[in-house]
């Protein structure tokens, strides 16, 4: 039996931009099912419905007849529900954003849903059993096709006082550069409305726009990072400052938070280079005589965020 529920097998959901996965968990973290299917694009009404095929399937699939025990379920999503109406706010998958999701997951799915930001589920699930086992506090950052991070405290998420705990992306890059060589202030405009967010700089699409900035070359962060390696020296020069950034962003929460463990995920996180760059570069903002602090790419990958929201049940 799982700790704090009732039942040896937990359900995630990771609610993303292109897909919506489903896993089932045993009680050791071990996969049972995994299932994928398209996010209905700006269809709030598709997307429920979406996700209770898929809880379907899988209770299906694990011999769970309808009528029976609902399993816990947890959903990680690009965003956070206000404590205060309980509508989810701050999604950059903005069909979402103003929707009553936890409530309407419930009263669709029978059962009580956990949903929480799916940054906070990385944290959670690295915590739990991955690159951050064994540390007392885990800071999660996601660096994909946006900027999220979340924090686990003893393996559980914590949301603060606000529920916005964690929400790094949407802070100012810190110290800014003002500088030609650097061109940093007061920054890009951020979906958000704000100028500068760290996602406007450390997401794929943030690297690739300041490559193009300096080069003129409008082309995937993958192929920066591919030309960085082939030689390029403005490939290389545009690397150098996304690292540079990163360093700076994550001395900010080492100085406020001081975690044991930062763990990345997103598709930046696969960058083996930022694990040695970063950490070189980010001692000069960290208000210490040195730092400790471990840097890691998430141990599960792309899987970290399902499982997390399964582990949402864990206790």
């Amino acid at each position: 039996m799982v700790r704090g529920v009732a039942s040896d097998i937990l359900l995630g959901v990771d609610l993303g931009g292109t897909k919506i996965e489903i896993a089932a968990l045993d009680a050791q973290g071990r996969f049972l099912l995994r299932e994928r299917l398209p996010t209905p694009r700006g269809d709030y009404a598709a997307t429920l419905e979406a996700i209770a095929e898929l809880v379907r399937r899988a209770e299906a699939r694990l011999g769970r007849a309808e009528g029976s025990a609902r399993l816990p379920l947890g959903v990680g999503i690009p965003g956070s529900a206000s404590p205060v109406s309980g509508l989810i706010r701050n999604a950059n998958s903005t069909v979402l954003n103003g929707m009553p999701l936890h409530a309407d997951l419930e009263r669709r799915l029978g059962r009580p849903v956990r949903v929480h930001n799916d940054a906070n589920c990385l944290a959670v699930s690295e915590a739990v059993d991955g690159a951050g086992a064994g540390a007392r506090v885990v800071f999660g950052v996601i660096l994909g096709t946006g900027v999220g991070a979340g924090i686990a405290i003893d393996g559980k998420d914590w949301l603060g006082r606000n529920a916005v705990a964690g929400e790094w992306g949407h802070n100012p890059l810190p110290w800014q550069r003002a500088s030609v060589a650097w061109r940093e202030a007061p920054g890009p405009l951020c979906w958000c409305g704000r100028q500068g967010c760290l996602e406007t700089w450390l997401s794929g699409p943030g690297f690739a726009a300041d490559h193009a900035a300096h080069t003129g070359r409008r082309i995937a962060a993958q192929d920066v990072v591919a030309a960085m390696r082939a030689g390029d020296a403005a490939a290389r020069a545009s690397f150098i400052r996304y690292c540079d950034r990163l360093a700076r962003g994550l001395a900010h929460v080492v100085n406020l938070l001081d975690p044991e463990v930062i763990v990345l995920g997103g598709g930046m996180s696969n960058v083996r280079e930022l694990y040695d760059e970063v950490p070189r570069r980010w001692g000069a903002w960290v208000f210490s005589d040195s730092v400790q602090t471990r840097l890691c790419g998430a141990a599960h990958g792309d899987s970290s965020g399902v499982r997390g929201a399964a582990w949402l049940w864990q206790g």
